[in-house]
């Protein structure tokens, strides 16, 4: 697995773009941005799921990581935060894991507390594009993605 940091919003298109040339296994994981002196986020649900995160999407072959911190006071509350008012990207609560491609960011994401382990394996097959279809959702998984 290949992470790359996002330190500019500005950036981050060309990033993506970048890392789509490159792999079609490209995932972006906003995250409470460490705080200086601890290098730890103040996000303490992003503390328990980045190295979740990390272990299996490096599972998967040839995958790139874009990482974007998201600051407490300057992004994650503003109204001028560059993520919250993207359409395809629509960021309200970190961490927030989402599959890229060509097409755009996947449907489905997964937010706070559903970043287990168990919850990244799933995502990681529901958004595999490689097999040329997406695992059928579960019922319950359907109710939960269309409330996300």
């Amino acid at each position: 697995m290949r992470c790359i940091r996002v330190s500019d919003p500005d950036s981050f298109d060309g990033l993506v773009n970048g890392a789509l040339k490159a792999s079609s296994a490209v995932y972006v994981l906003f995250f409470g941005r460490e705080a200086p002196g601890t290098n730890k986020s103040w996000c303490s649900d992003c503390v328990i799921a980045d190295p979740l995160v990390r272990e299996e999407i490096g599972k998967v072959e040839n995958s790139i990581l874009l990482e974007v911190p998201v600051d407490r006071s300057t992004d994650q509350d503003s109204a001028t935060n560059t993520f919250r008012r993207r359409g395809d990207i629509r960021l309200t609560r970190i961490p927030t894991l989402l599959r890229w491609s060509k097409a755009g960011p996947s449907a489905i994401r997964l937010v706070e507390g559903e970043c287990t382990r168990a919850g990244i394996r799933r995502y990681i097959a529901l958004t595999d594009e490689s097999s040329g279809h997406a695992t059928p959702l579960l019922e319950s998984e359907e109710r939960a993605v269309t409330d996300m």
